[in-house]
């Protein structure tokens, strides 16, 4: 698909410090295609009650009109902040009244996004809304593009924010959306049962860090701890991971180091796993320096807690791990059985047991480079291209 206008509504502000799927497909669609990138308004209650930061400074900078709202990425990308803020509405009772104001803050968006659409002499755009249920809502009405693109990329539903609307809402946004795409069967499996048009395009990553060509310094931290070095790395919250199977699993391998890495939600920071001697915890390290740990560890771990949010989710962080050539163990899901040819895959605290073993007699450089091959397959660029496929089949 070339030489075609795309309008993205993130959900993800385009200065988020991690990754974001919708900005990496952003610049993955700009290499063909003319893109602009809309960073969702600052509400009144963002801005008057939270302190500024990497996701929120340019924006209010934009508003107090001490930057200008459009930017260029490069030739054929730019990224679009608002002059104005909108209504506070999650805090409204669900249904009509909601409705009406979110309505309200819809009608402002897209007619600034239209009229800056047009300025840019974009004709007859695809819109493709990341996950953004409330502030995209009305955008089909409001946009009137030529073909509406819901990607469900999670199960928000579930979360404190979005529980009161998203379980009437997301199911709306489903039906009146020309064509849904999703990052794992179980998103698409959900979504398939109010639009048929939906379907499991699969996952892409950047994976250009984690290259196993290049060497690594063992980290000074790392550096002390014995091997093996059984790790995990990324956000270490409750909602996501098995606190109890972690500390039952390193209690009973007393020889085998655990290291985890990233920033700790409260549960995981009161949790008995701080009492155990060959348990370390390292705290949060910069993005670019995760390959670096990532080599140092002999196995890497995925021990998702199973629920309504991690069943359909598609963990990126698996990917890189293989792209490092690491034995891996994860807790199974449906989304996890696409990687079950190289993944030791866990149902129980025995399975995670018996796969420590296996994952540490049977790794060889054959089983190394069919790792990295596998993982290479998920580039954005394959990702990109099954997206093209359904769009095309919808216009």
């Amino acid at each position: 698909m070339r030489n075609q206008d795309f309008i993205i509504t993130g959900l993800q502000s385009w200065d988020i410090p991690v990754g974001s799927n919708a900005i990496d497909i952003a610049k993955e669609i700009s290499n063909d295609n003319r893109v602009l990138y809309v960073n969702g308004p600052l509400d009144m209650m963002t801005i008057f009650r939270n302190t500024p930061n990497a996701q929120t400074q340019h924006r209010l900078d934009v508003l107090k009109k001490q930057k200008e709202p459009l930017r260029k990425i490069n030739e054929n990308l730019w990224v679009l902040d608002f002059p104005f803020s909108i209504l506070s509405v999650n805090g409204l009772p669900d249904g009509f009244l909601f409705d009406t104001f979110n309505q309200m803050n819809n009608k402002k968006i897209f007619r600034y996004v239209k009229k800056v659409a047009e300025d840019l002499g974009f004709t007859a755009p695809v819109h493709l809304i990341d996950n953004d249920i409330y502030r995209s809502f009305y955008s089909k009405e409001f946009l009137a593009p030529k073909l509406s693109v819901y990607y469900r990329r999670d199960n928000v539903q579930p979360y404190e924010y979005w529980k009161k609307h998203a379980v009437r809402l997301e199911p709306l946004l489903i039906k009146k959306s020309d064509l849904i795409v999703c990052n794992s069967p179980q998103l698409s499996d959900y979504a398939k049962s109010f639009n048929t048009e939906s379907y499991d395009v699969g996952q892409g990553v950047d994976l250009s860090a984690y290259n196993t060509d290049l060497k690594f310094e063992i980290p000074a931290n790392i550096q002390p701890i014995p091997g093996p070095r059984i790790g995990y790395i990324g956000d270490i919250i409750s909602m996501r991971l098995d606190a109890d199977l972690i500390y039952e699993l390193a209690k009973s391998k007393p020889d085998y180091s655990f290291v985890m890495i990233g920033n700790e939600d409260k549960v995981f920071a009161s949790h008995a796993l701080h009492n155990l001697k060959n348990v370390y915890f390292l705290g949060r390290i910069p993005k670019d320096l995760v390959p670096e740990y990532m080599a140092s560890l002999d196995i890497c771990l995925n021990p998702q807690l199973v629920n309504e949010v991690t069943i359909g989710n598609y963990p990126r962080k698996v990917d890189e791990y293989l792209a490092m050539g690491k034995p891996v163990i994860a807790t199974r899901t449906k989304t996890m059985e696409l990687f079950k040819e190289h993944v030791y895959l866990c149902n129980s605290l025995e399975d995670y047991k018996e796969a420590l073993e296996k994952a540490l007699s049977e790794n060889n450089e054959e089983k190394e480079a069919q790792r990295i091959l596998f993982a290479k397959s998920h580039s954005w660029h394959n990702n990109v291209q099954m997206i093209y496929q359904y769009i095309q089949k919808n216009l």
